[in-house]
């Protein structure tokens, strides 16, 4: 079959000379089994050359198996291309039949293959190298006679340097490379496939036939086509349905080709690049509003975070006060006899070490080994809320060193009812394990209800939930 056959049959529409290469390549190939790779952008007829190998191929009295790889789920497309067995996955209650088993003895075409997943690269590689696989879930391999041709909207050997797409799979889709170029490279094609468009519409939609002035045939020629041929396509069944008038004019086509836009004048849709204006020029411009909106975003979030931080650091300090209140206080002997220490601690019982409340005050003749301890001498009180309570901890005494058997020392006169020293201090717990104690005992106060717990606290129900999900952790 010539060239000119073929494209009366398959209702490709063109002069130009890459169209026509493109149409001698797929019928060079057709006849063989040789793996084919369909590279163009979007909208310009890659499943039409795919369906003309097809359909001039031994294998056209099969019907030619479409699939688009890019809208199949990442976890769905093994068991869709290879199948799956029954209970090889959620949801499997039935064996399925794969994609290449509906194929076998056709073609299979492999729409959008550069967004296909890395894992089923790899399957389809051994494929095309062995015609074997094996179903999701299923051990035993079956054999398919299935011819390839895939195509993709990318640059795949781009994605094989980025490392999206296996270099070996790549050689072996491409051992045939046909590069259908988009609309904008032939624009000799760009009124013969609008009028034929035209022409299909005006039948289907039973409407008049409508005449291009030589503005809006200028206007067609001198458009990018972004959207290729299906853009075109789009465009002529508006003018079908749409236009009244017989003869359509550029301005009349102007608010259809969405990528110009009434207002504009250039049909040109190469980004240009700002020229370097002076200072101060561009004030204004959309670029200068972009980085304004930007600047104004940072500083809100930076906002945003400050009053989260301000927030956490009242949180802090209202529990280290509440902690701190019944955390005891030290304070020198000579100043708690006096009671010239802040707050009312008339209340508070003074326990002196080597001698009992209300006794004398002790003699500080001591050893010079002892005189440090002589001069500060402490005494410990909890302070608590509603007022102080007793002693809970003080230092342990030192031994002081043997003296002369025929010495009466004048601690013994002086305080013959000495009480001995604590043998042990007792410990005083964390501030962690303070913090929990507190939070576990306003809980167990208020049956569990953690918003009352955190008023009765001082603190957030955020801050407690934090809190409480610490003391779980460390659990």
């Amino acid at each position: 079959m010539d060239r000119t056959s073929i494209q009366e049959r398959f209702g490709i529409v063109g002069e130009s000379d890459v169209i026509k290469n493109v149409i001698d390549q797929a019928r060079q190939v057709a006849k063989t089994d040789i793996t084919v790779l369909l590279q163009g952008e979007s909208g310009v007829g890659k499943e039409l050359i795919a369906e003309v190998v097809h359909e001039l191929s031994t294998r056209r009295h099969e019907p030619m198996v479409v699939v688009n790889c890019g809208a199949i789920p990442e976890g769905l497309i093994e068991s869709e291309l290879f199948g799956a067995e029954k209970g090889a996955y959620t949801g499997a209650v039935e064996e399925r039949v794969g994609y290449f088993e509906e194929a076998d003895g056709s073609t299979i075409f492999l729409d959008e293959i550069g967004e296909m997943p890395t894992q089923a690269q790899v399957r389809l590689l051994r494929v095309l190298e062995t015609g074997r696989f094996s179903r999701v879930g299923a051990s035993k391999q079956q054999q398919v006679d299935v011819r390839i041709v895939a195509a993709t909207n990318k640059d795949l050997a781009e994605e094989v340097q980025k490392g999206n797409f296996r270099k070996d799979l790549y050689y072996r889709l491409s051992t045939v490379l046909i590069d259908i170029p988009p609309l904008r490279e032939r624009p000799e094609d760009i009124l013969p496939i609008f009028d034929t468009f035209l022409h299909e519409y005006a039948q289907e939609y039973n409407s008049s036939r409508k005449q291009l002035t030589e503005a809006a045939e200028e206007l067609l020629e001198t458009y990018r086509w972004p959207g290729n041929v299906r853009e075109l396509r789009n465009i002529a069944e508006q003018v079908a349905v749409l236009m009244r008038e017989e003869t359509v004019d550029a301005d009349d086509l102007r608010p259809l080709l969405r990528d110009i836009g009434q207002a504009s004048a250039s049909t040109d849709l190469v980004r240009v690049e700002p020229e370097e204006e002076p200072y101060g020029a561009g004030v204004g411009s959309e670029s200068e509003l972009r980085q304004r909106e930007l600047l104004y975003r940072a500083i809100l979030e930076m906002q945003d975070l400050r009053d989260d931080m301000r927030e956490d650091m009242r949180d802090l300090k209202e529990q280290l006060g509440s902690l701190m209140s019944n955390v005891p206080v030290v304070v020198p002997r000579e100043v708690a006899e006096r009671g010239d220490f802040p707050g009312d601690y008339d209340d508070f019982v003074v326990v002196n070490r080597g001698e009992a409340a209300g006794s004398s005050r002790p003699s500080r003749e001591r050893p010079a080994g002892n005189e440090a301890d002589s001069v500060m001498q402490d005494v410990v009180y909890e302070v608590g809320e509603g007022g102080p309570a007793r002693p809970t901890r003080r230092r342990p005494e030192r031994s002081a060193p043997a003296e002369p058997e025929d010495s009466v020392p004048a601690r013994e006169s002086e305080t013959p009812d000495e009480p001995e020293p604590d043998d042990e201090p007792e410990a005083l717990p964390t501030l962690e394990e303070a913090e929990q104690q507190l939070i576990s005992q306003a809980l167990k106060q208020f049956d569990g209800n953690r918003r009352k717990t955190a008023e009765a606290l001082g603190i957030s129900e955020r801050t407690l939930y934090r809190k409480l999900k610490e003391i779980d952790e460390d659990l």
